[in-house]
């Protein structure tokens, strides 16, 4: 089974920019104009462009905004080197929401992107990262 892991965003150049540079993916293409498919990561992920306001799903009455927001499902980055990729997300344009803190043997600091989705970065201690790249 193949997971892909989609992100909605209001402005695709600046979100494939961030993801860039905060996190080291690679763009590998555009699609439609409003889709971009980045690589890099041990899952591919798209970045969807879609405007603030626009309808989530004919089922919601919920449309999409942008500020910081709460969802059940978000990323974690696994890195090899907790203190230089926050520098790189905070450079990016991340904004650091929680400090590192310690659970089951990993270290993990939160952030959000520019659009408000959450995402962490996470060093597992003891364990050396393999890219999947």
């Amino acid at each position: 089974m193949k997971i892909i892991i989609n992100i909605d965003v209001p402005d695709l150049a600046t979100a494939i920019e961030f993801y860039i540079n905060a996190i080291g993916l690679k763009l590998s293409r555009i699609l439609d104009k409003d889709v971009a498919e980045l690589v890099g990561a041990s899952s591919v992920i798209y970045l969807l462009q879609k405007p603030t306001g626009s309808v989530t799903s004919k089922n919601s009455s919920i449309d999409r905004y942008y500020s910081r927001h709460w969802t059940p499902v978000h990323i974690d980055f696994v890195v090899e080197n907790l203190d230089e990729a926050k520098e790189k997300a905070i450079k990016a344009g991340a904004k650091l929401e929680r400090e590192c803190g310690e659970w089951n043997g990993s270290r993990c600091i939160t952030f959000a992107d520019p659009f408000g989705n959450g995402f962490c970065l996470i060093k597992f201690e003891g364990e050396t990262y393999v890219s999947s790249s």
